[in-house]
């Protein structure tokens, strides 16, 4: 039986797992950003609070897509296990795109309709999960410590969002779920990932710390414990003394691996850079919560952009162009487009930055916020014209 070529495109889009997840993924960063600024400047009213919409939406409308497209390509050779069949991960594409427009919608129509679309997302992500277990007791791998870790973040992710659908009831547990959704969830599992990828990519066979993860997950437990219950200044100094620590112990060890970020091709040195990148928002945040602790200024959440955008951004926009070349039969390598994409990902950190900045001092130039948030979505429409076709049709850049 022979095929057209319009056919062969046309089911070219669902034929790795990369492809449907990180479209998805990309298209949900424009739509709820947009929707989440508008939002924030009272154009649109929503069913759900406005932060509890940001978090939830960029944990498993944004990146939970962007994971499981990046996991279920390698997931199954870090446990060397057998490929994951189609038809399982085109089920829970669906599911992750009816689940986001039922959540989309519901946020402006219907509670329960949100509820609906949280309920499926749950369900999806619990299947991704179990796959991803699945594969994890049945891959023949020796060693299987990575993954391990990989998976606790899941496990986190998991819980996270349970306490999101049970937080939409009015139970008052909002900022668990935020906190472990994103410290837990999208900060330790992006280090799990980043921690076993960039070294290997970047050639270095330095000797890692055995107790390397194990210790950095045991602070991020104690972080998201503190910075949950604030009951008094005690609690807020455990948490930045948290924050340095881990910021001194994650730079020591990355700079034991030595990455030479100076002398690698762009597609390494975004990693590395998006890796180095969290010690420092972590020094940054243990700064900015010091100032707000014994002066009363207050840096709005500085700390956590700077790792979600010049950490978790950084390394998954790194890791999907690479994924997203490699896997369309072309070289990994980073033409100038793709570095001025890469360096642009850190304009937007700098963008949010200052609108932290100009709220702790009060300059009054709220229009950073629209910069900001105009600069985002810029990324992602970017990046989409860029490699939309090549997910879609696998098209030749």
């Amino acid at each position: 039986m022979t095929f057209t070529q319009d056919q062969k495109k046309e089911n070219y889009f669902l034929s790795q797992p990369h492809q449907p997840f990180f479209l998805l993924g990309i298209i949900n960063a424009i739509i709820m950003v947009f929707i989440f600024a508008f939002s924030y400047k009272g154009i649109f009213s929503l069913y759900i609070d406005i932060l509890s919409f940001h978090v939830y939406t960029l944990a498993f409308g944004i990146f939970t897509n962007l994971f499981t497209g990046f996991l279920f390509t390698t997931f199954p050779r870090f446990c060397q296990a057998s490929v994951i069949e189609k038809n399982h991960y085109s089920k829970l594409f669906y599911a992750n795109s009816i689940g986001s427009i039922l959540f989309l919608a519901g946020s402006f129509l219907n509670p329960l309709l949100m509820n609906l679309g949280m309920w499926v997302l749950f369900i999806s992500q619990s299947f991704i999960v179990l796959k991803l277990y699945q594969i994890f007791k049945e891959g023949s791998s020796q060693d299987k410590e990575d993954p391990y870790w990989i998976l606790m973040g899941q496990y986190f992710g998991i819980f996270g969002h349970f306490l999101f659908i049970l937080s939409s009831f009015g139970l008052g547990l909002e900022s668990y779920a935020i906190k472990i959704s994103f410290y837990m969830y999208l900060i330790f599992l992006t280090f799990s990932v980043g921690q076993r990828m960039i070294p290997f990519f970047s050639h270095s066979f330095e000797q890692k710390d055995e107790r390397f993860v194990a210790t950095v997950f045991i602070l991020f437990i104690a972080k998201t414990t503190l910075s949950i219950f604030e009951f008094n200044d005690y609690v807020k100094m455990a948490e930045i003394s948290i924050d340095l620590l881990l910021g001194i112990y994650m730079l020591g060890e990355f700079l034991k691996w030595k990455l030479k970020p100076f002398n690698s091709p762009a597609i390494i040195w975004v990693l590395q850079l998006g890796l180095f990148w969290l010690p420092v928002a972590l020094f940054l945040s243990a700064i900015s919560l010091s100032l707000e602790l014994f002066l009363g200024i207050s840096f709005y959440f500085l700390g956590v952009h700077l790792i979600a955008i010049g950490f978790l951004t950084t390394i998954l926009v790194g890791f999907g162009t690479r994924v997203i070349l490699g896997h369309s039969g072309q070289a990994p390598h980073a033409d100038k487009f793709a570095i001025s994409l890469f360096w642009f990902i850190q304009v937007v950190v700098i963008l949010r930055a200052l609108f932290s900045i100009n709220i702790a001092f009060e300059w009054g130039l709220d229009f950073l916020f629209d910069i900001s948030f105009t600069a985002w979505l810029i990324l992602f429409l970017l990046w989409a014209w860029r490699y939309a076709k090549v997910l879609a049709f696998g098209s030749k850049i």
